[in-house]
């Protein structure tokens, strides 16, 4: 495969690709800042997520758990525990934390019983949103959600409104002056689909879920690191928001993110820089 060049755009918090533009579409590295490129951007997300440490922490326990409760106590053999596993070694969690989560998930002791859930709305503009939520109370989190989006002008859909929208597929995203020609090899030979690197030198690489824990194994066994990684809700096609647009759907995305049981946000909607 060859490698494709990203054209130069204004938009310094997108990654693109060629045939059009793309995002990475985890909601937690699209807030915007005047003035800061996209790369100060993911950094300032870090931080964030380090001073919210305690809240993170709670829910990246709840994935472990579900993860061990659908498919077993054993990392090795459960990739999706294993990318919790990763997610909560990266957020400086405790391995007797993350012990008791596994243990609780898979049988060993009493806890709740968290339930999956997606939820699909409308934002402003139209712009699609998918919320994924771990529960033990169904009738708490609809109504948490349903409230966010009113209060925010947006409106909860029906299941399947909006998530066709969007492609399930792994991504993994590497620092400037990572060497992307090492990337591109491990990767393709992993079995990811494509490489691409934009205008700052960000690197981007995405796959099939099937095909994620090779590529997540093959990169670390060449000791390339991702700043951050995961399976994602990516979109088809996007909306893109300017002005006071920009701010009420930062403040939808915001509300939703704050609720407890709501694991990760996507949306197609490109938001302008603010100042």
């Amino acid at each position: 495969m060859q490698k494709r060049e990203i054209p130069n755009i204004s938009q310094p918090s997108s990654l693109y690709r060629a045939q059009g533009k793309m995002r990475f579409y985890l909601y937690k590295l699209q807030e915007t800042m005047a003035g800061h490129s996209k790369w100060a951007n993911i950094q300032h997300r870090k931080g964030r997520q380090d001073a919210k440490r305690g809240k993170l922490w709670t829910k990246i326990i709840r994935e472990i758990t579900v993860a061990a409760r659908a498919g077993g106590a054993d990392p090795d053999a459960n990739p999706r525990l294993r990318m919790a596993w990763d997610k909560a070694t990266a957020a400086n969690m405790p391995k007797d934390n993350i012990q008791r989560a596994i243990t609780r998930g898979a049988g060993g002791a009493d806890g709740a019983n968290y339930d999956e859930i997606r939820y699909e709305g409308y934002g402003v503009g139209g712009a699609a949103v998918v919320v994924d939520c771990m529960t033990d109370n169904r009738t708490r989190t609809v109504a948490d959600v349903r409230h966010a989006f009113s209060k925010n002008g947006g409106n909860l859909g029906q299941e399947g409104s909006v998530a066709f929208m969007f492609t399930h597929c792994g991504q993994f995203v590497f620092a400037p002056g990572t060497s992307e020609d090492t990337v591109m090899e491990v990767a393709l030979d992993a079995g990811a689909d494509d490489v691409v690197t934009d205008e700052e030198g960000v690197i981007e690489v995405t796959c099939a879920t099937t095909a994620f824990a090779a590529v997540r194994d093959a990169l670390q066994a060449k000791g390339l690191v991702p700043e951050m990684a995961g399976i994602v809700m990516k979109p088809n096609n996007e909306v893109e928001l300017s002005g006071d647009d920009t701010i009420k759907m930062q403040k939808l995305l915001d509300a939703l993110e704050a609720l407890d049981d709501v694991q990760e946000v996507y949306t197609n909607a490109v938001m302008d820089e603010q100042d």
